[in-house]
């Protein structure tokens, strides 16, 4: 969840939109618009929030992607874990993810940068992701002394068990191909023609009936058996009641924010 590139963030005037919400014939659309980071601070994960809200199940699919190509998100503010931030901070962004998981037409993340963090949890949380060459992918909350909620999740579901864990408590990042190999992601093209390919992608999608899909995406879930939001709030209680009482959970958000190495105890 949390971002190694929070620190460089610069804030967005406050009349500024950190989300855009938009729609055609086939698909809604979520924009992260708060580059080149994209960092999902308290207000940002209440517009995504927002945003999500908005979307109906009547169309073939949601997409979420980002401006620019540096980042599609590098994570949560790290300044939003410390004291009773966290609380609220871990709520928007956990409810972001009840909501998406609640939606029944097809959800779509559009990768061309950087997905850490809570970026990297956010591009998980939809059905498919397409990815930039120049992508890359990773949780490095185990530098900060924290682990990803979320993704603790669904790392045990979409790609070997042992390549999830290490992808958790190694903290290193993987390019596109390496993600694709693993099955983390669907699909790589090359930045160059990445939005050619990407809608030539989404075109295998629209040609079916959008409620076939709504249908035939229900019957997988409820194949799947996966009961995401009892498991969240297990590992949410852990995260809250738990990780963040340690010295070393603070220690390591306190040295990042600080610019330095963490001391473990």
């Amino acid at each position: 969840m949390v971002s190694y590139g929070a620190a460089l963030a610069s804030e967005a005037p406050d009349d500024t939109m950190k989300i855009k919400f938009s729609s055609d014939i086939n698909a809604y659309r979520i924009t992260l618009s708060d580059p080149p980071l994209h960092i999902l601070d308290i207000e940002m994960l209440g517009e995504l929030r927002d945003a999500l809200a908005n979307v109906r199940n009547d169309k073939h699919c949601l997409i979420i992607d980002a401006e620019g190509e540096k980042a599609f998100s590098a994570g949560a503010s790290v300044q939003d874990h410390i004291g009773d931030r966290v609380i609220e901070m871990l709520r928007r962004f956990h409810d972001c993810f009840r909501m998406l998981s609640r939606l029944e037409l097809t959800t779509v993340a559009l990768v061309r940068g950087a997905a850490l963090g809570g970026g990297c949890e956010l591009a998980m949380g939809c059905d498919f992701i397409l990815a930039s060459d120049r992508a890359r992918f990773g949780q490095p909350e185990i530098n900060l002394g924290v682990f990803p909620p979320v993704a603790a999740y669904q790392l045990s579901h979409s790609v070997a068990e042992r390549r999830g864990l290490e992808l958790l408590l190694t903290g290193d990042p993987i390019d596109a191909a390496t993600a694709e190999r693993i099955g983390l992601i669907n699909a790589v093209f090359a930045g160059a023609d990445f939005d050619t390919k990407a809608n030539e992608w989404l075109a295998r999608l629209y040609r079916h009936s959008a409620s076939s899909l709504r249908f035939t995406k229900k019957a997988f879930r409820l194949a799947q058996s996966a009961d995401f939001e009892g498991r969240l709030a297990q590992i949410e209680k852990l995260y809250l009641e738990e990780l963040m009482k340690t010295k070393d959970a603070n220690e390591g958000l306190n040295a990042f924010i600080e610019k330095r190495k963490p001391v473990w105890s």
